[in-house]
């Protein structure tokens, strides 16, 4: 039970230009498995000067007989200027004894990060491994704001799909996503299925837990369009 934690941790967030703002400059998820809500993530966005501030929190616990059973949080912050990201600093906490504190920054020409594998020199354009922003399905190689670490990626275009937001119908662009395991990974890394609005906003994403074959669903519900 405690390795479906790790996959839904695919954090959120937007750049200034790259993608549209969320009204009210706040979005919201529910975690669910089983048809249970497990947790949440929320998302914010504040102008400070010429940057944007991304923060997200993830609030999970998972209970078995209303007794609490694994508990997992998230808090990250991230800088983007001009379209560019440019800066985070984060904390994973998994309560099983791995804990992470991410940091990354551009720095000499690079990005310059630190996470599970230590330091890292990257591409000073890498993205985040954060699918709120639809343009990382571009991108051959991504920046896990999980871990600290970077994974090669493929993506797959589906048909569009209407689906179901908050109570409403929605048609949505939806692709197929897989991302390579790193060997610290517990299990492999899962594929998941994520569906945009027409205007580039993530509605939804879920995957398969390789442990226990349940469905994890992370899904909006506070689409006001």
């Amino acid at each position: 039970m405690k390795t479906i934690i790790v996959f839904i941790i695919s954090l959120i967030c937007f750049s200034a230009f790259a993608f549209p703002i969320p009204k009210e400059n706040k979005v919201t998820f529910d975690v669910i498995r089983k048809n249970k809500i497990i947790g949440s993530v929320v998302s914010t966005f504040e102008k400070e000067d010429d940057n944007l501030l991304i923060t997200t929190l993830v609030d999970i616990e998972v209970k078995v007989l209303f007794v609490s059973a694994y508990k997992f949080m998230q808090s990250t912050k991230e800088t983007w200027k001009n379209d560019q990201f440019i800066k985070i600093d984060g904390h994973t906490d998994f309560e099983d004894d791995r804990e992470y504190f991410i940091k990354g920054e551009d720095k000499d020409g690079n990005f310059i990060a630190s996470g599970m594998d230590g330091e890292l020199i990257l591409d000073i354009n890498i993205l985040p491994l954060n699918y709120w922003n639809k343009d990382i399905l571009k991108e051959k190689e991504v920046f896990d704001t999980q871990k600290g670490i970077v994974r090669k990626i493929t993506v797959q275009r589906l048909d569009n799909e209407i689906i179901e937001i908050d109570n409403k119908e929605v048609e949505s662009e939806k692709f197929i996503l897989d991302a390579t395991t790193n060997p610290k990974d517990i299990g492999p890394f899962p594929q998941y299925t994520l569906w945009y609005s027409k205007n580039g906003e993530l509605l939804k994403f879920k995957f398969i837990n390789w442990k226990d074959k349940k469905e994890v669903t992370t899904k909006r519900n506070n689409w006001d369009q």
